[in-house]
């Protein structure tokens, strides 16, 4: 294992932010990851785990502890059976899949972080989400210090949100397995009409799998939600805040607000999500309250494709960037009563 002190923690992050850890140490096998958390958790000092660090938001003053960075590899393709090493790049493993002509993945092309992310998260865009594929998460059980195989039941999946999410003290994601398909080529159903639209298709139409692939990179491009160092729209989290998810009494009450603030004839985006519940959409509450594509004037602004991701212009601060946020939090909920909550995980710091 590589082992580094007071260790810069920005350049592992995609918005480029947070000051040091006490210690960094990258493990590149399981054991390592293994005997890395073992031994912090035996000394009682505080843990970091860090993938792709792609959604962390840590604070400047840095993190007094021990950072472990998760650089496992492994591809390992059977049959329609994909397990992947959780420091595999996310976006790599995704183009593999779709040259291997395997469905149910493709349309998370481009999302920047590493796999063992993405059941902690229940990764999701344009109508996919890994739930819907995963199969078995192995972790490193932190309360029992064993190894385990959990089913795809057991994770209790839900809208960016998962059982490793709900306990983040517990799990460290070791491997991810996926039940892929195999439809000749051909991409899964397409779910989302964004995407079905693009390709020239009706919504459920299943298209060539890298058609699919590309479609999505593009959609994700025209956004700033794909990484590019020299394009400061992409120096963020992709999207800071989750769609808020409202009972149908409360959005009831959220429609008349927006009645009452844009008119008799305005309607807010409205998607089913379970019995008595509707959601409806951040970027959409961000951009009527009055925050537009690139908002700010500081060194972390809004972006300039899309205003959902909260960017860091070159020489923002973390403090800069929550005090951004929670401007936006502020006026959403004056402006609708809603309150959104961010996506990517605190640390050392909250809005």
């Amino acid at each position: 294992m590589l082992e580094l002190h007071d260790a810069p923690l920005a350049p592992l992050t995609t918005f480029r932010l947070g000051g040091p850890a006490t210690r960094l140490v990258t493990a590149t096998t399981d054991a390592e990851v293994v005997a890395a958390v073992r031994e912090a958790d035996a000394d009682g000092t505080p843990l970091l785990v860090i993938g792709g660090g792609s959604n962390l938001v840590i604070g400047d003053k840095g993190f007094a502890g021990t950072a472990l960075r998760i650089a496992t590899s492994g591809f390992d393709l059977a049959g329609t059976t994909l397990e992947l090493a959780a420091g595999e790049v996310w976006t790599d493993a995704v183009a593999r899949t779709v040259e291997a002509g395997l469905a149910g993945v493709e349309c998370l092309a481009g999302i920047p972080g590493s796999a063992g992310a993405t059941p902690i998260q229940n990764v999701g865009a344009y109508g996919q989400e890994v739930s819907a594929t995963i199969s078995e998460v192995i972790a490193y059980d932190r309360r029992t210090g064993e190894t385990v195989t959990l089913g795809n039941g057991e994770c209790a999946f839900s809208y960016r949100h998962s059982r490793f999410k709900a306990d983040p003290e517990r799990y460290v994601v070791l491997r991810v397995r996926f039940a892929l398909e195999d439809a000749g080529g051909l991409s899964a159903p397409l779910r989302y009409a964004e995407t079905a639209r693009a390709l020239g298709v009706a919504p459920g139409d299943r298209v060539p799998l890298e058609q699919a692939r590309e479609t999505v990179l593009k959609l994700r491009a025209g956004k700033g939600m794909v990484l590019d160092a020299e394009d400061h729209d992409t120096w963020s989290a992709g999207s800071f805040f989750t769609n808020p998810i409202l009972a149908d009494a409360d959005f009831a009450v959220f429609h008349a607000r927006v009645r009452e603030r844009l008119g008799e004839d305005a309607v807010p985006p409205a998607y089913p999500a379970g019995e008595g519940r509707t959601k409806t959409s951040a970027a959409w509450l961000i951009d009527k309250a009055g925050f537009t594509k690139g908002y700010g004037s500081g060194p972390a602004r809004i972006s300039t494709k899309h205003t959902l991701a909260l960017t860091n212009r070159g020489e923002a601060t973390t403090e800069d960037l929550l005090a951004l946020a929670r401007e936006v939090v502020a006026g959403v909920r004056e402006a609708f009563g809603v309150t959104l909550v961010n996506e990517p995980v605190m640390v050392g710091v909250g809005l």
